[in-house]
């Protein structure tokens, strides 16, 4: 299902960065010596959505926000972080051993797999594997490796032709598609575009015509079938995602673990990884994938334990319809690599919609978009002792859901790289953003050095399957949250026909760390306050106010 967009777009776009700025590979990008099986055919169709319709229910009547420059990120907080997952205690270096049926770099994996029975467990050996044909596990069924190998759904081009500057291969992309998905660049358009190129396994910037190619882009011009690359490719390994899916089944109690997985032409909103239900996805790393890297669907009782999900074009990782699902000790990272829409499509660290069940224990860093995003009906979920900073937009966003818990997350220097569509003050989210949810308790996080602390929005947003959606009951109860620097304020606000009742936002014992006792860093409705008048309008009457 598409997305869920901004009820207050601005009508101009900001040029978005190069994937390569988007994306420092914070992470081995290292792969094992090649092998080249035979390519397939892509899967152009994008099966499996993370998010809710593109239009909003109802009609909100929110003024349009005037575009507003973003202000210079204060210091780095001082608050400790939340102890989680360190980088040497996730990806296939904890996999451990696999015993089972070996496939090696070559073969047909869908075939082997296929003709064993439910159960059987299945060891690639090192090396890379070309998947041309989605892997579809049985039940119960292991698809393991402990030797780092890697299954990449990308091509070799060759053939290159010097044209003018550039040079040009033609006859290697599918016919032309539709578009789908919101880009950051709205004017260009192109990161619904799936086929993206590697130059020695580093990612390349897609361009929007064969004039602006240069060294470290590349055009593909779908009409003609060619290729344009900016960069000599003599001597280079030049590769293209074609293949659509990694792995993909709605069988039940399926293991993967100890895979690299990489350079899937995944459609927006569709995953490399699919996962089905009870499986337990363990130990892999997810990277380079165009749109999803891991994505579950109708998953109910998944585990997605110590991965490395990085670099994907659009998302780290995607839960729809899928019930006590587990997302912990992840290292989900500098997601959105292809120019997704930072501010309010889906791209970044996490997505959930019409599920539940707990997120825990993750670092979710320097992701170009939100760090933890439940949005559209997740009911029932805990998100809890994670590190999330540094991410483009909302560090952990709750939007139209109910029954939710945020605890004990480090939430630090959030909501600075939004652009198109966005601004600075609390209709735009910051840390911790909660928009009209219901039965929400905010506690014992550490909120510090993000756009703005944390932001209590009540929009009007039609029904959902409990009825109309509403701000209710959410109590921010013992947090630490700092507002210093560039840190706007800590509030509520509310629309026309949003009007929310006396007693439903909860603000008591929480400490707040700030530049100046004096400063107006609060905000109720629309009223700028200082700490006096924060708690003159009843809120954190017992909370403590200290001064950097």
């Amino acid at each position: 299902m598409p997305v869920i967009a901004n009820e207050n777009k601005a009508t101009t776009a900001a040029k978005s960065e190069t994937a390569e700025q988007a994306a420092s590979r914070v992470l081995p990008s290292h792969r094992p010596g090649r092998t080249t099986a035979t390519p397939g055919k892509p899967q152009p169709k994008a099966t499996h959505p993370t998010a809710a319709p593109s239009k909003k229910p109802g009609t909100s009547t929110t003024p349009t926000k005037k575009p507003t420059s973003t202000p210079t990120k204060p210091v780095e907080p001082t608050l400790p972080t939340t102890p989680s997952v360190d980088s040497d205690e996730a990806g296939p270096a904890v996999a451990g051993p696999c015993v089972g049926t070996v496939i090696e770099p070559g073969q047909n994996a869908q075939s082997i797999v296929n003709s064993k029975p439910a159960g059987t467990t299945f060891c690639f050996a090192a090396g890379l594997h070309r998947i041309s044909q989605t892997i579809r596990p049985k039940a119960d069924q292991v698809l393991a490796s402990a030797k780092r190998a890697v299954l990449t759904g990308s091509v070799p081009l060759t053939g290159w032709a010097k044209s003018g500057s550039a040079w040009v291969v033609r006859g290697a992309l599918p016919a032309a598609y539709g578009k789908s998905g919101e880009c950051e660049d709205n004017q260009a358009n192109i990161c619904y575009l799936r086929e993206q190129l590697f130059l020695d396994d580093v990612h390349l910037t897609r361009v929007a015509s064969v004039s602006a190619v240069k060294a470290g882009t590349f055009y593909a011009d779908y009409a003609a079938n060619a290729i344009y690359l900016g960069s000599n490719p003599v001597g280079h390994a030049v590769e293209m995602s074609k293949t659509a899916t990694a792995i993909e089944s709605g069988a039940t109690g399926v293991v993967v673990r100890g895979l690299t997985i990489e350079h899937f032409a995944s459609a927006p909103q569709a995953g490399a990884l699919v996962s089905g239900p009870g499986w337990n996805v363990t130990a892999n790393d997810v990277r380079w994938n165009h749109a999803v890297g891991v994505m579950l669907v109708k998953a109910n009782s998944t585990k997605v334990d110590k991965n490395l999900i990085h670099n994907n074009g659009q998302l780290g990782l995607g839960q729809y319809s899928s019930a006590a699902a587990a997302v912990t000790r992840n290292i989900i990272s500098s997601n959105n690599t292809d120019g997704f829409w930072i501010a309010d499509w889906e791209s970044g660290g996490i997505k959930s919609t019409r599920s539940s069940g707990t997120v825990s224990g993750n670092v979710i860093k320097s992701n170009k978009g939100i760090g933890m995003w439940a949005d559209v009906a997740d009911d029932g979920r805990v998100i809890s002792g994670n590190q999330i900073t540094g991410n483009a937009a909302d560090g952990i966003r709750f939007e139209i859901s109910r029954n939710g818990t945020i605890s004990g997350n480090t939430v630090t220097g959030n909501g600075f790289g939004t652009g198109r569509g966005s601004g600075t003050s609390l209709w735009d989210g910051g840390g911790i953003n909660i928009n009209t949810s219901s039965g929400v308790v905010i506690k014992g996080n550490k909120v510090s050095g993000n756009v703005n602390g944390v932001t209590i929005q009540s929009r009007t947003r039609g029904s959902g399957p409990w009825g109309t959606y509403l701000l209710r009951d959410v109590q921010v109860t013992g947090n630490t949250i700092e507002m210093t620097g560039g840190t706007q304020a800590t509030g509520m606000v509310q629309n026309a026909g949003a009007a929310v009742p006396a007693g439903e936002i909860v603000f008591s014992g929480n400490k707040y760390i700030l530049d100046d006792l004096g400063t107006q860093r609060f905000s109720r409705f629309g009223a700028k306050l200082t700490v006096a008048g924060w708690q003159s309008a009843g809120l954190d009457a017992i909370g403590t106010f200290l001064a950097r």
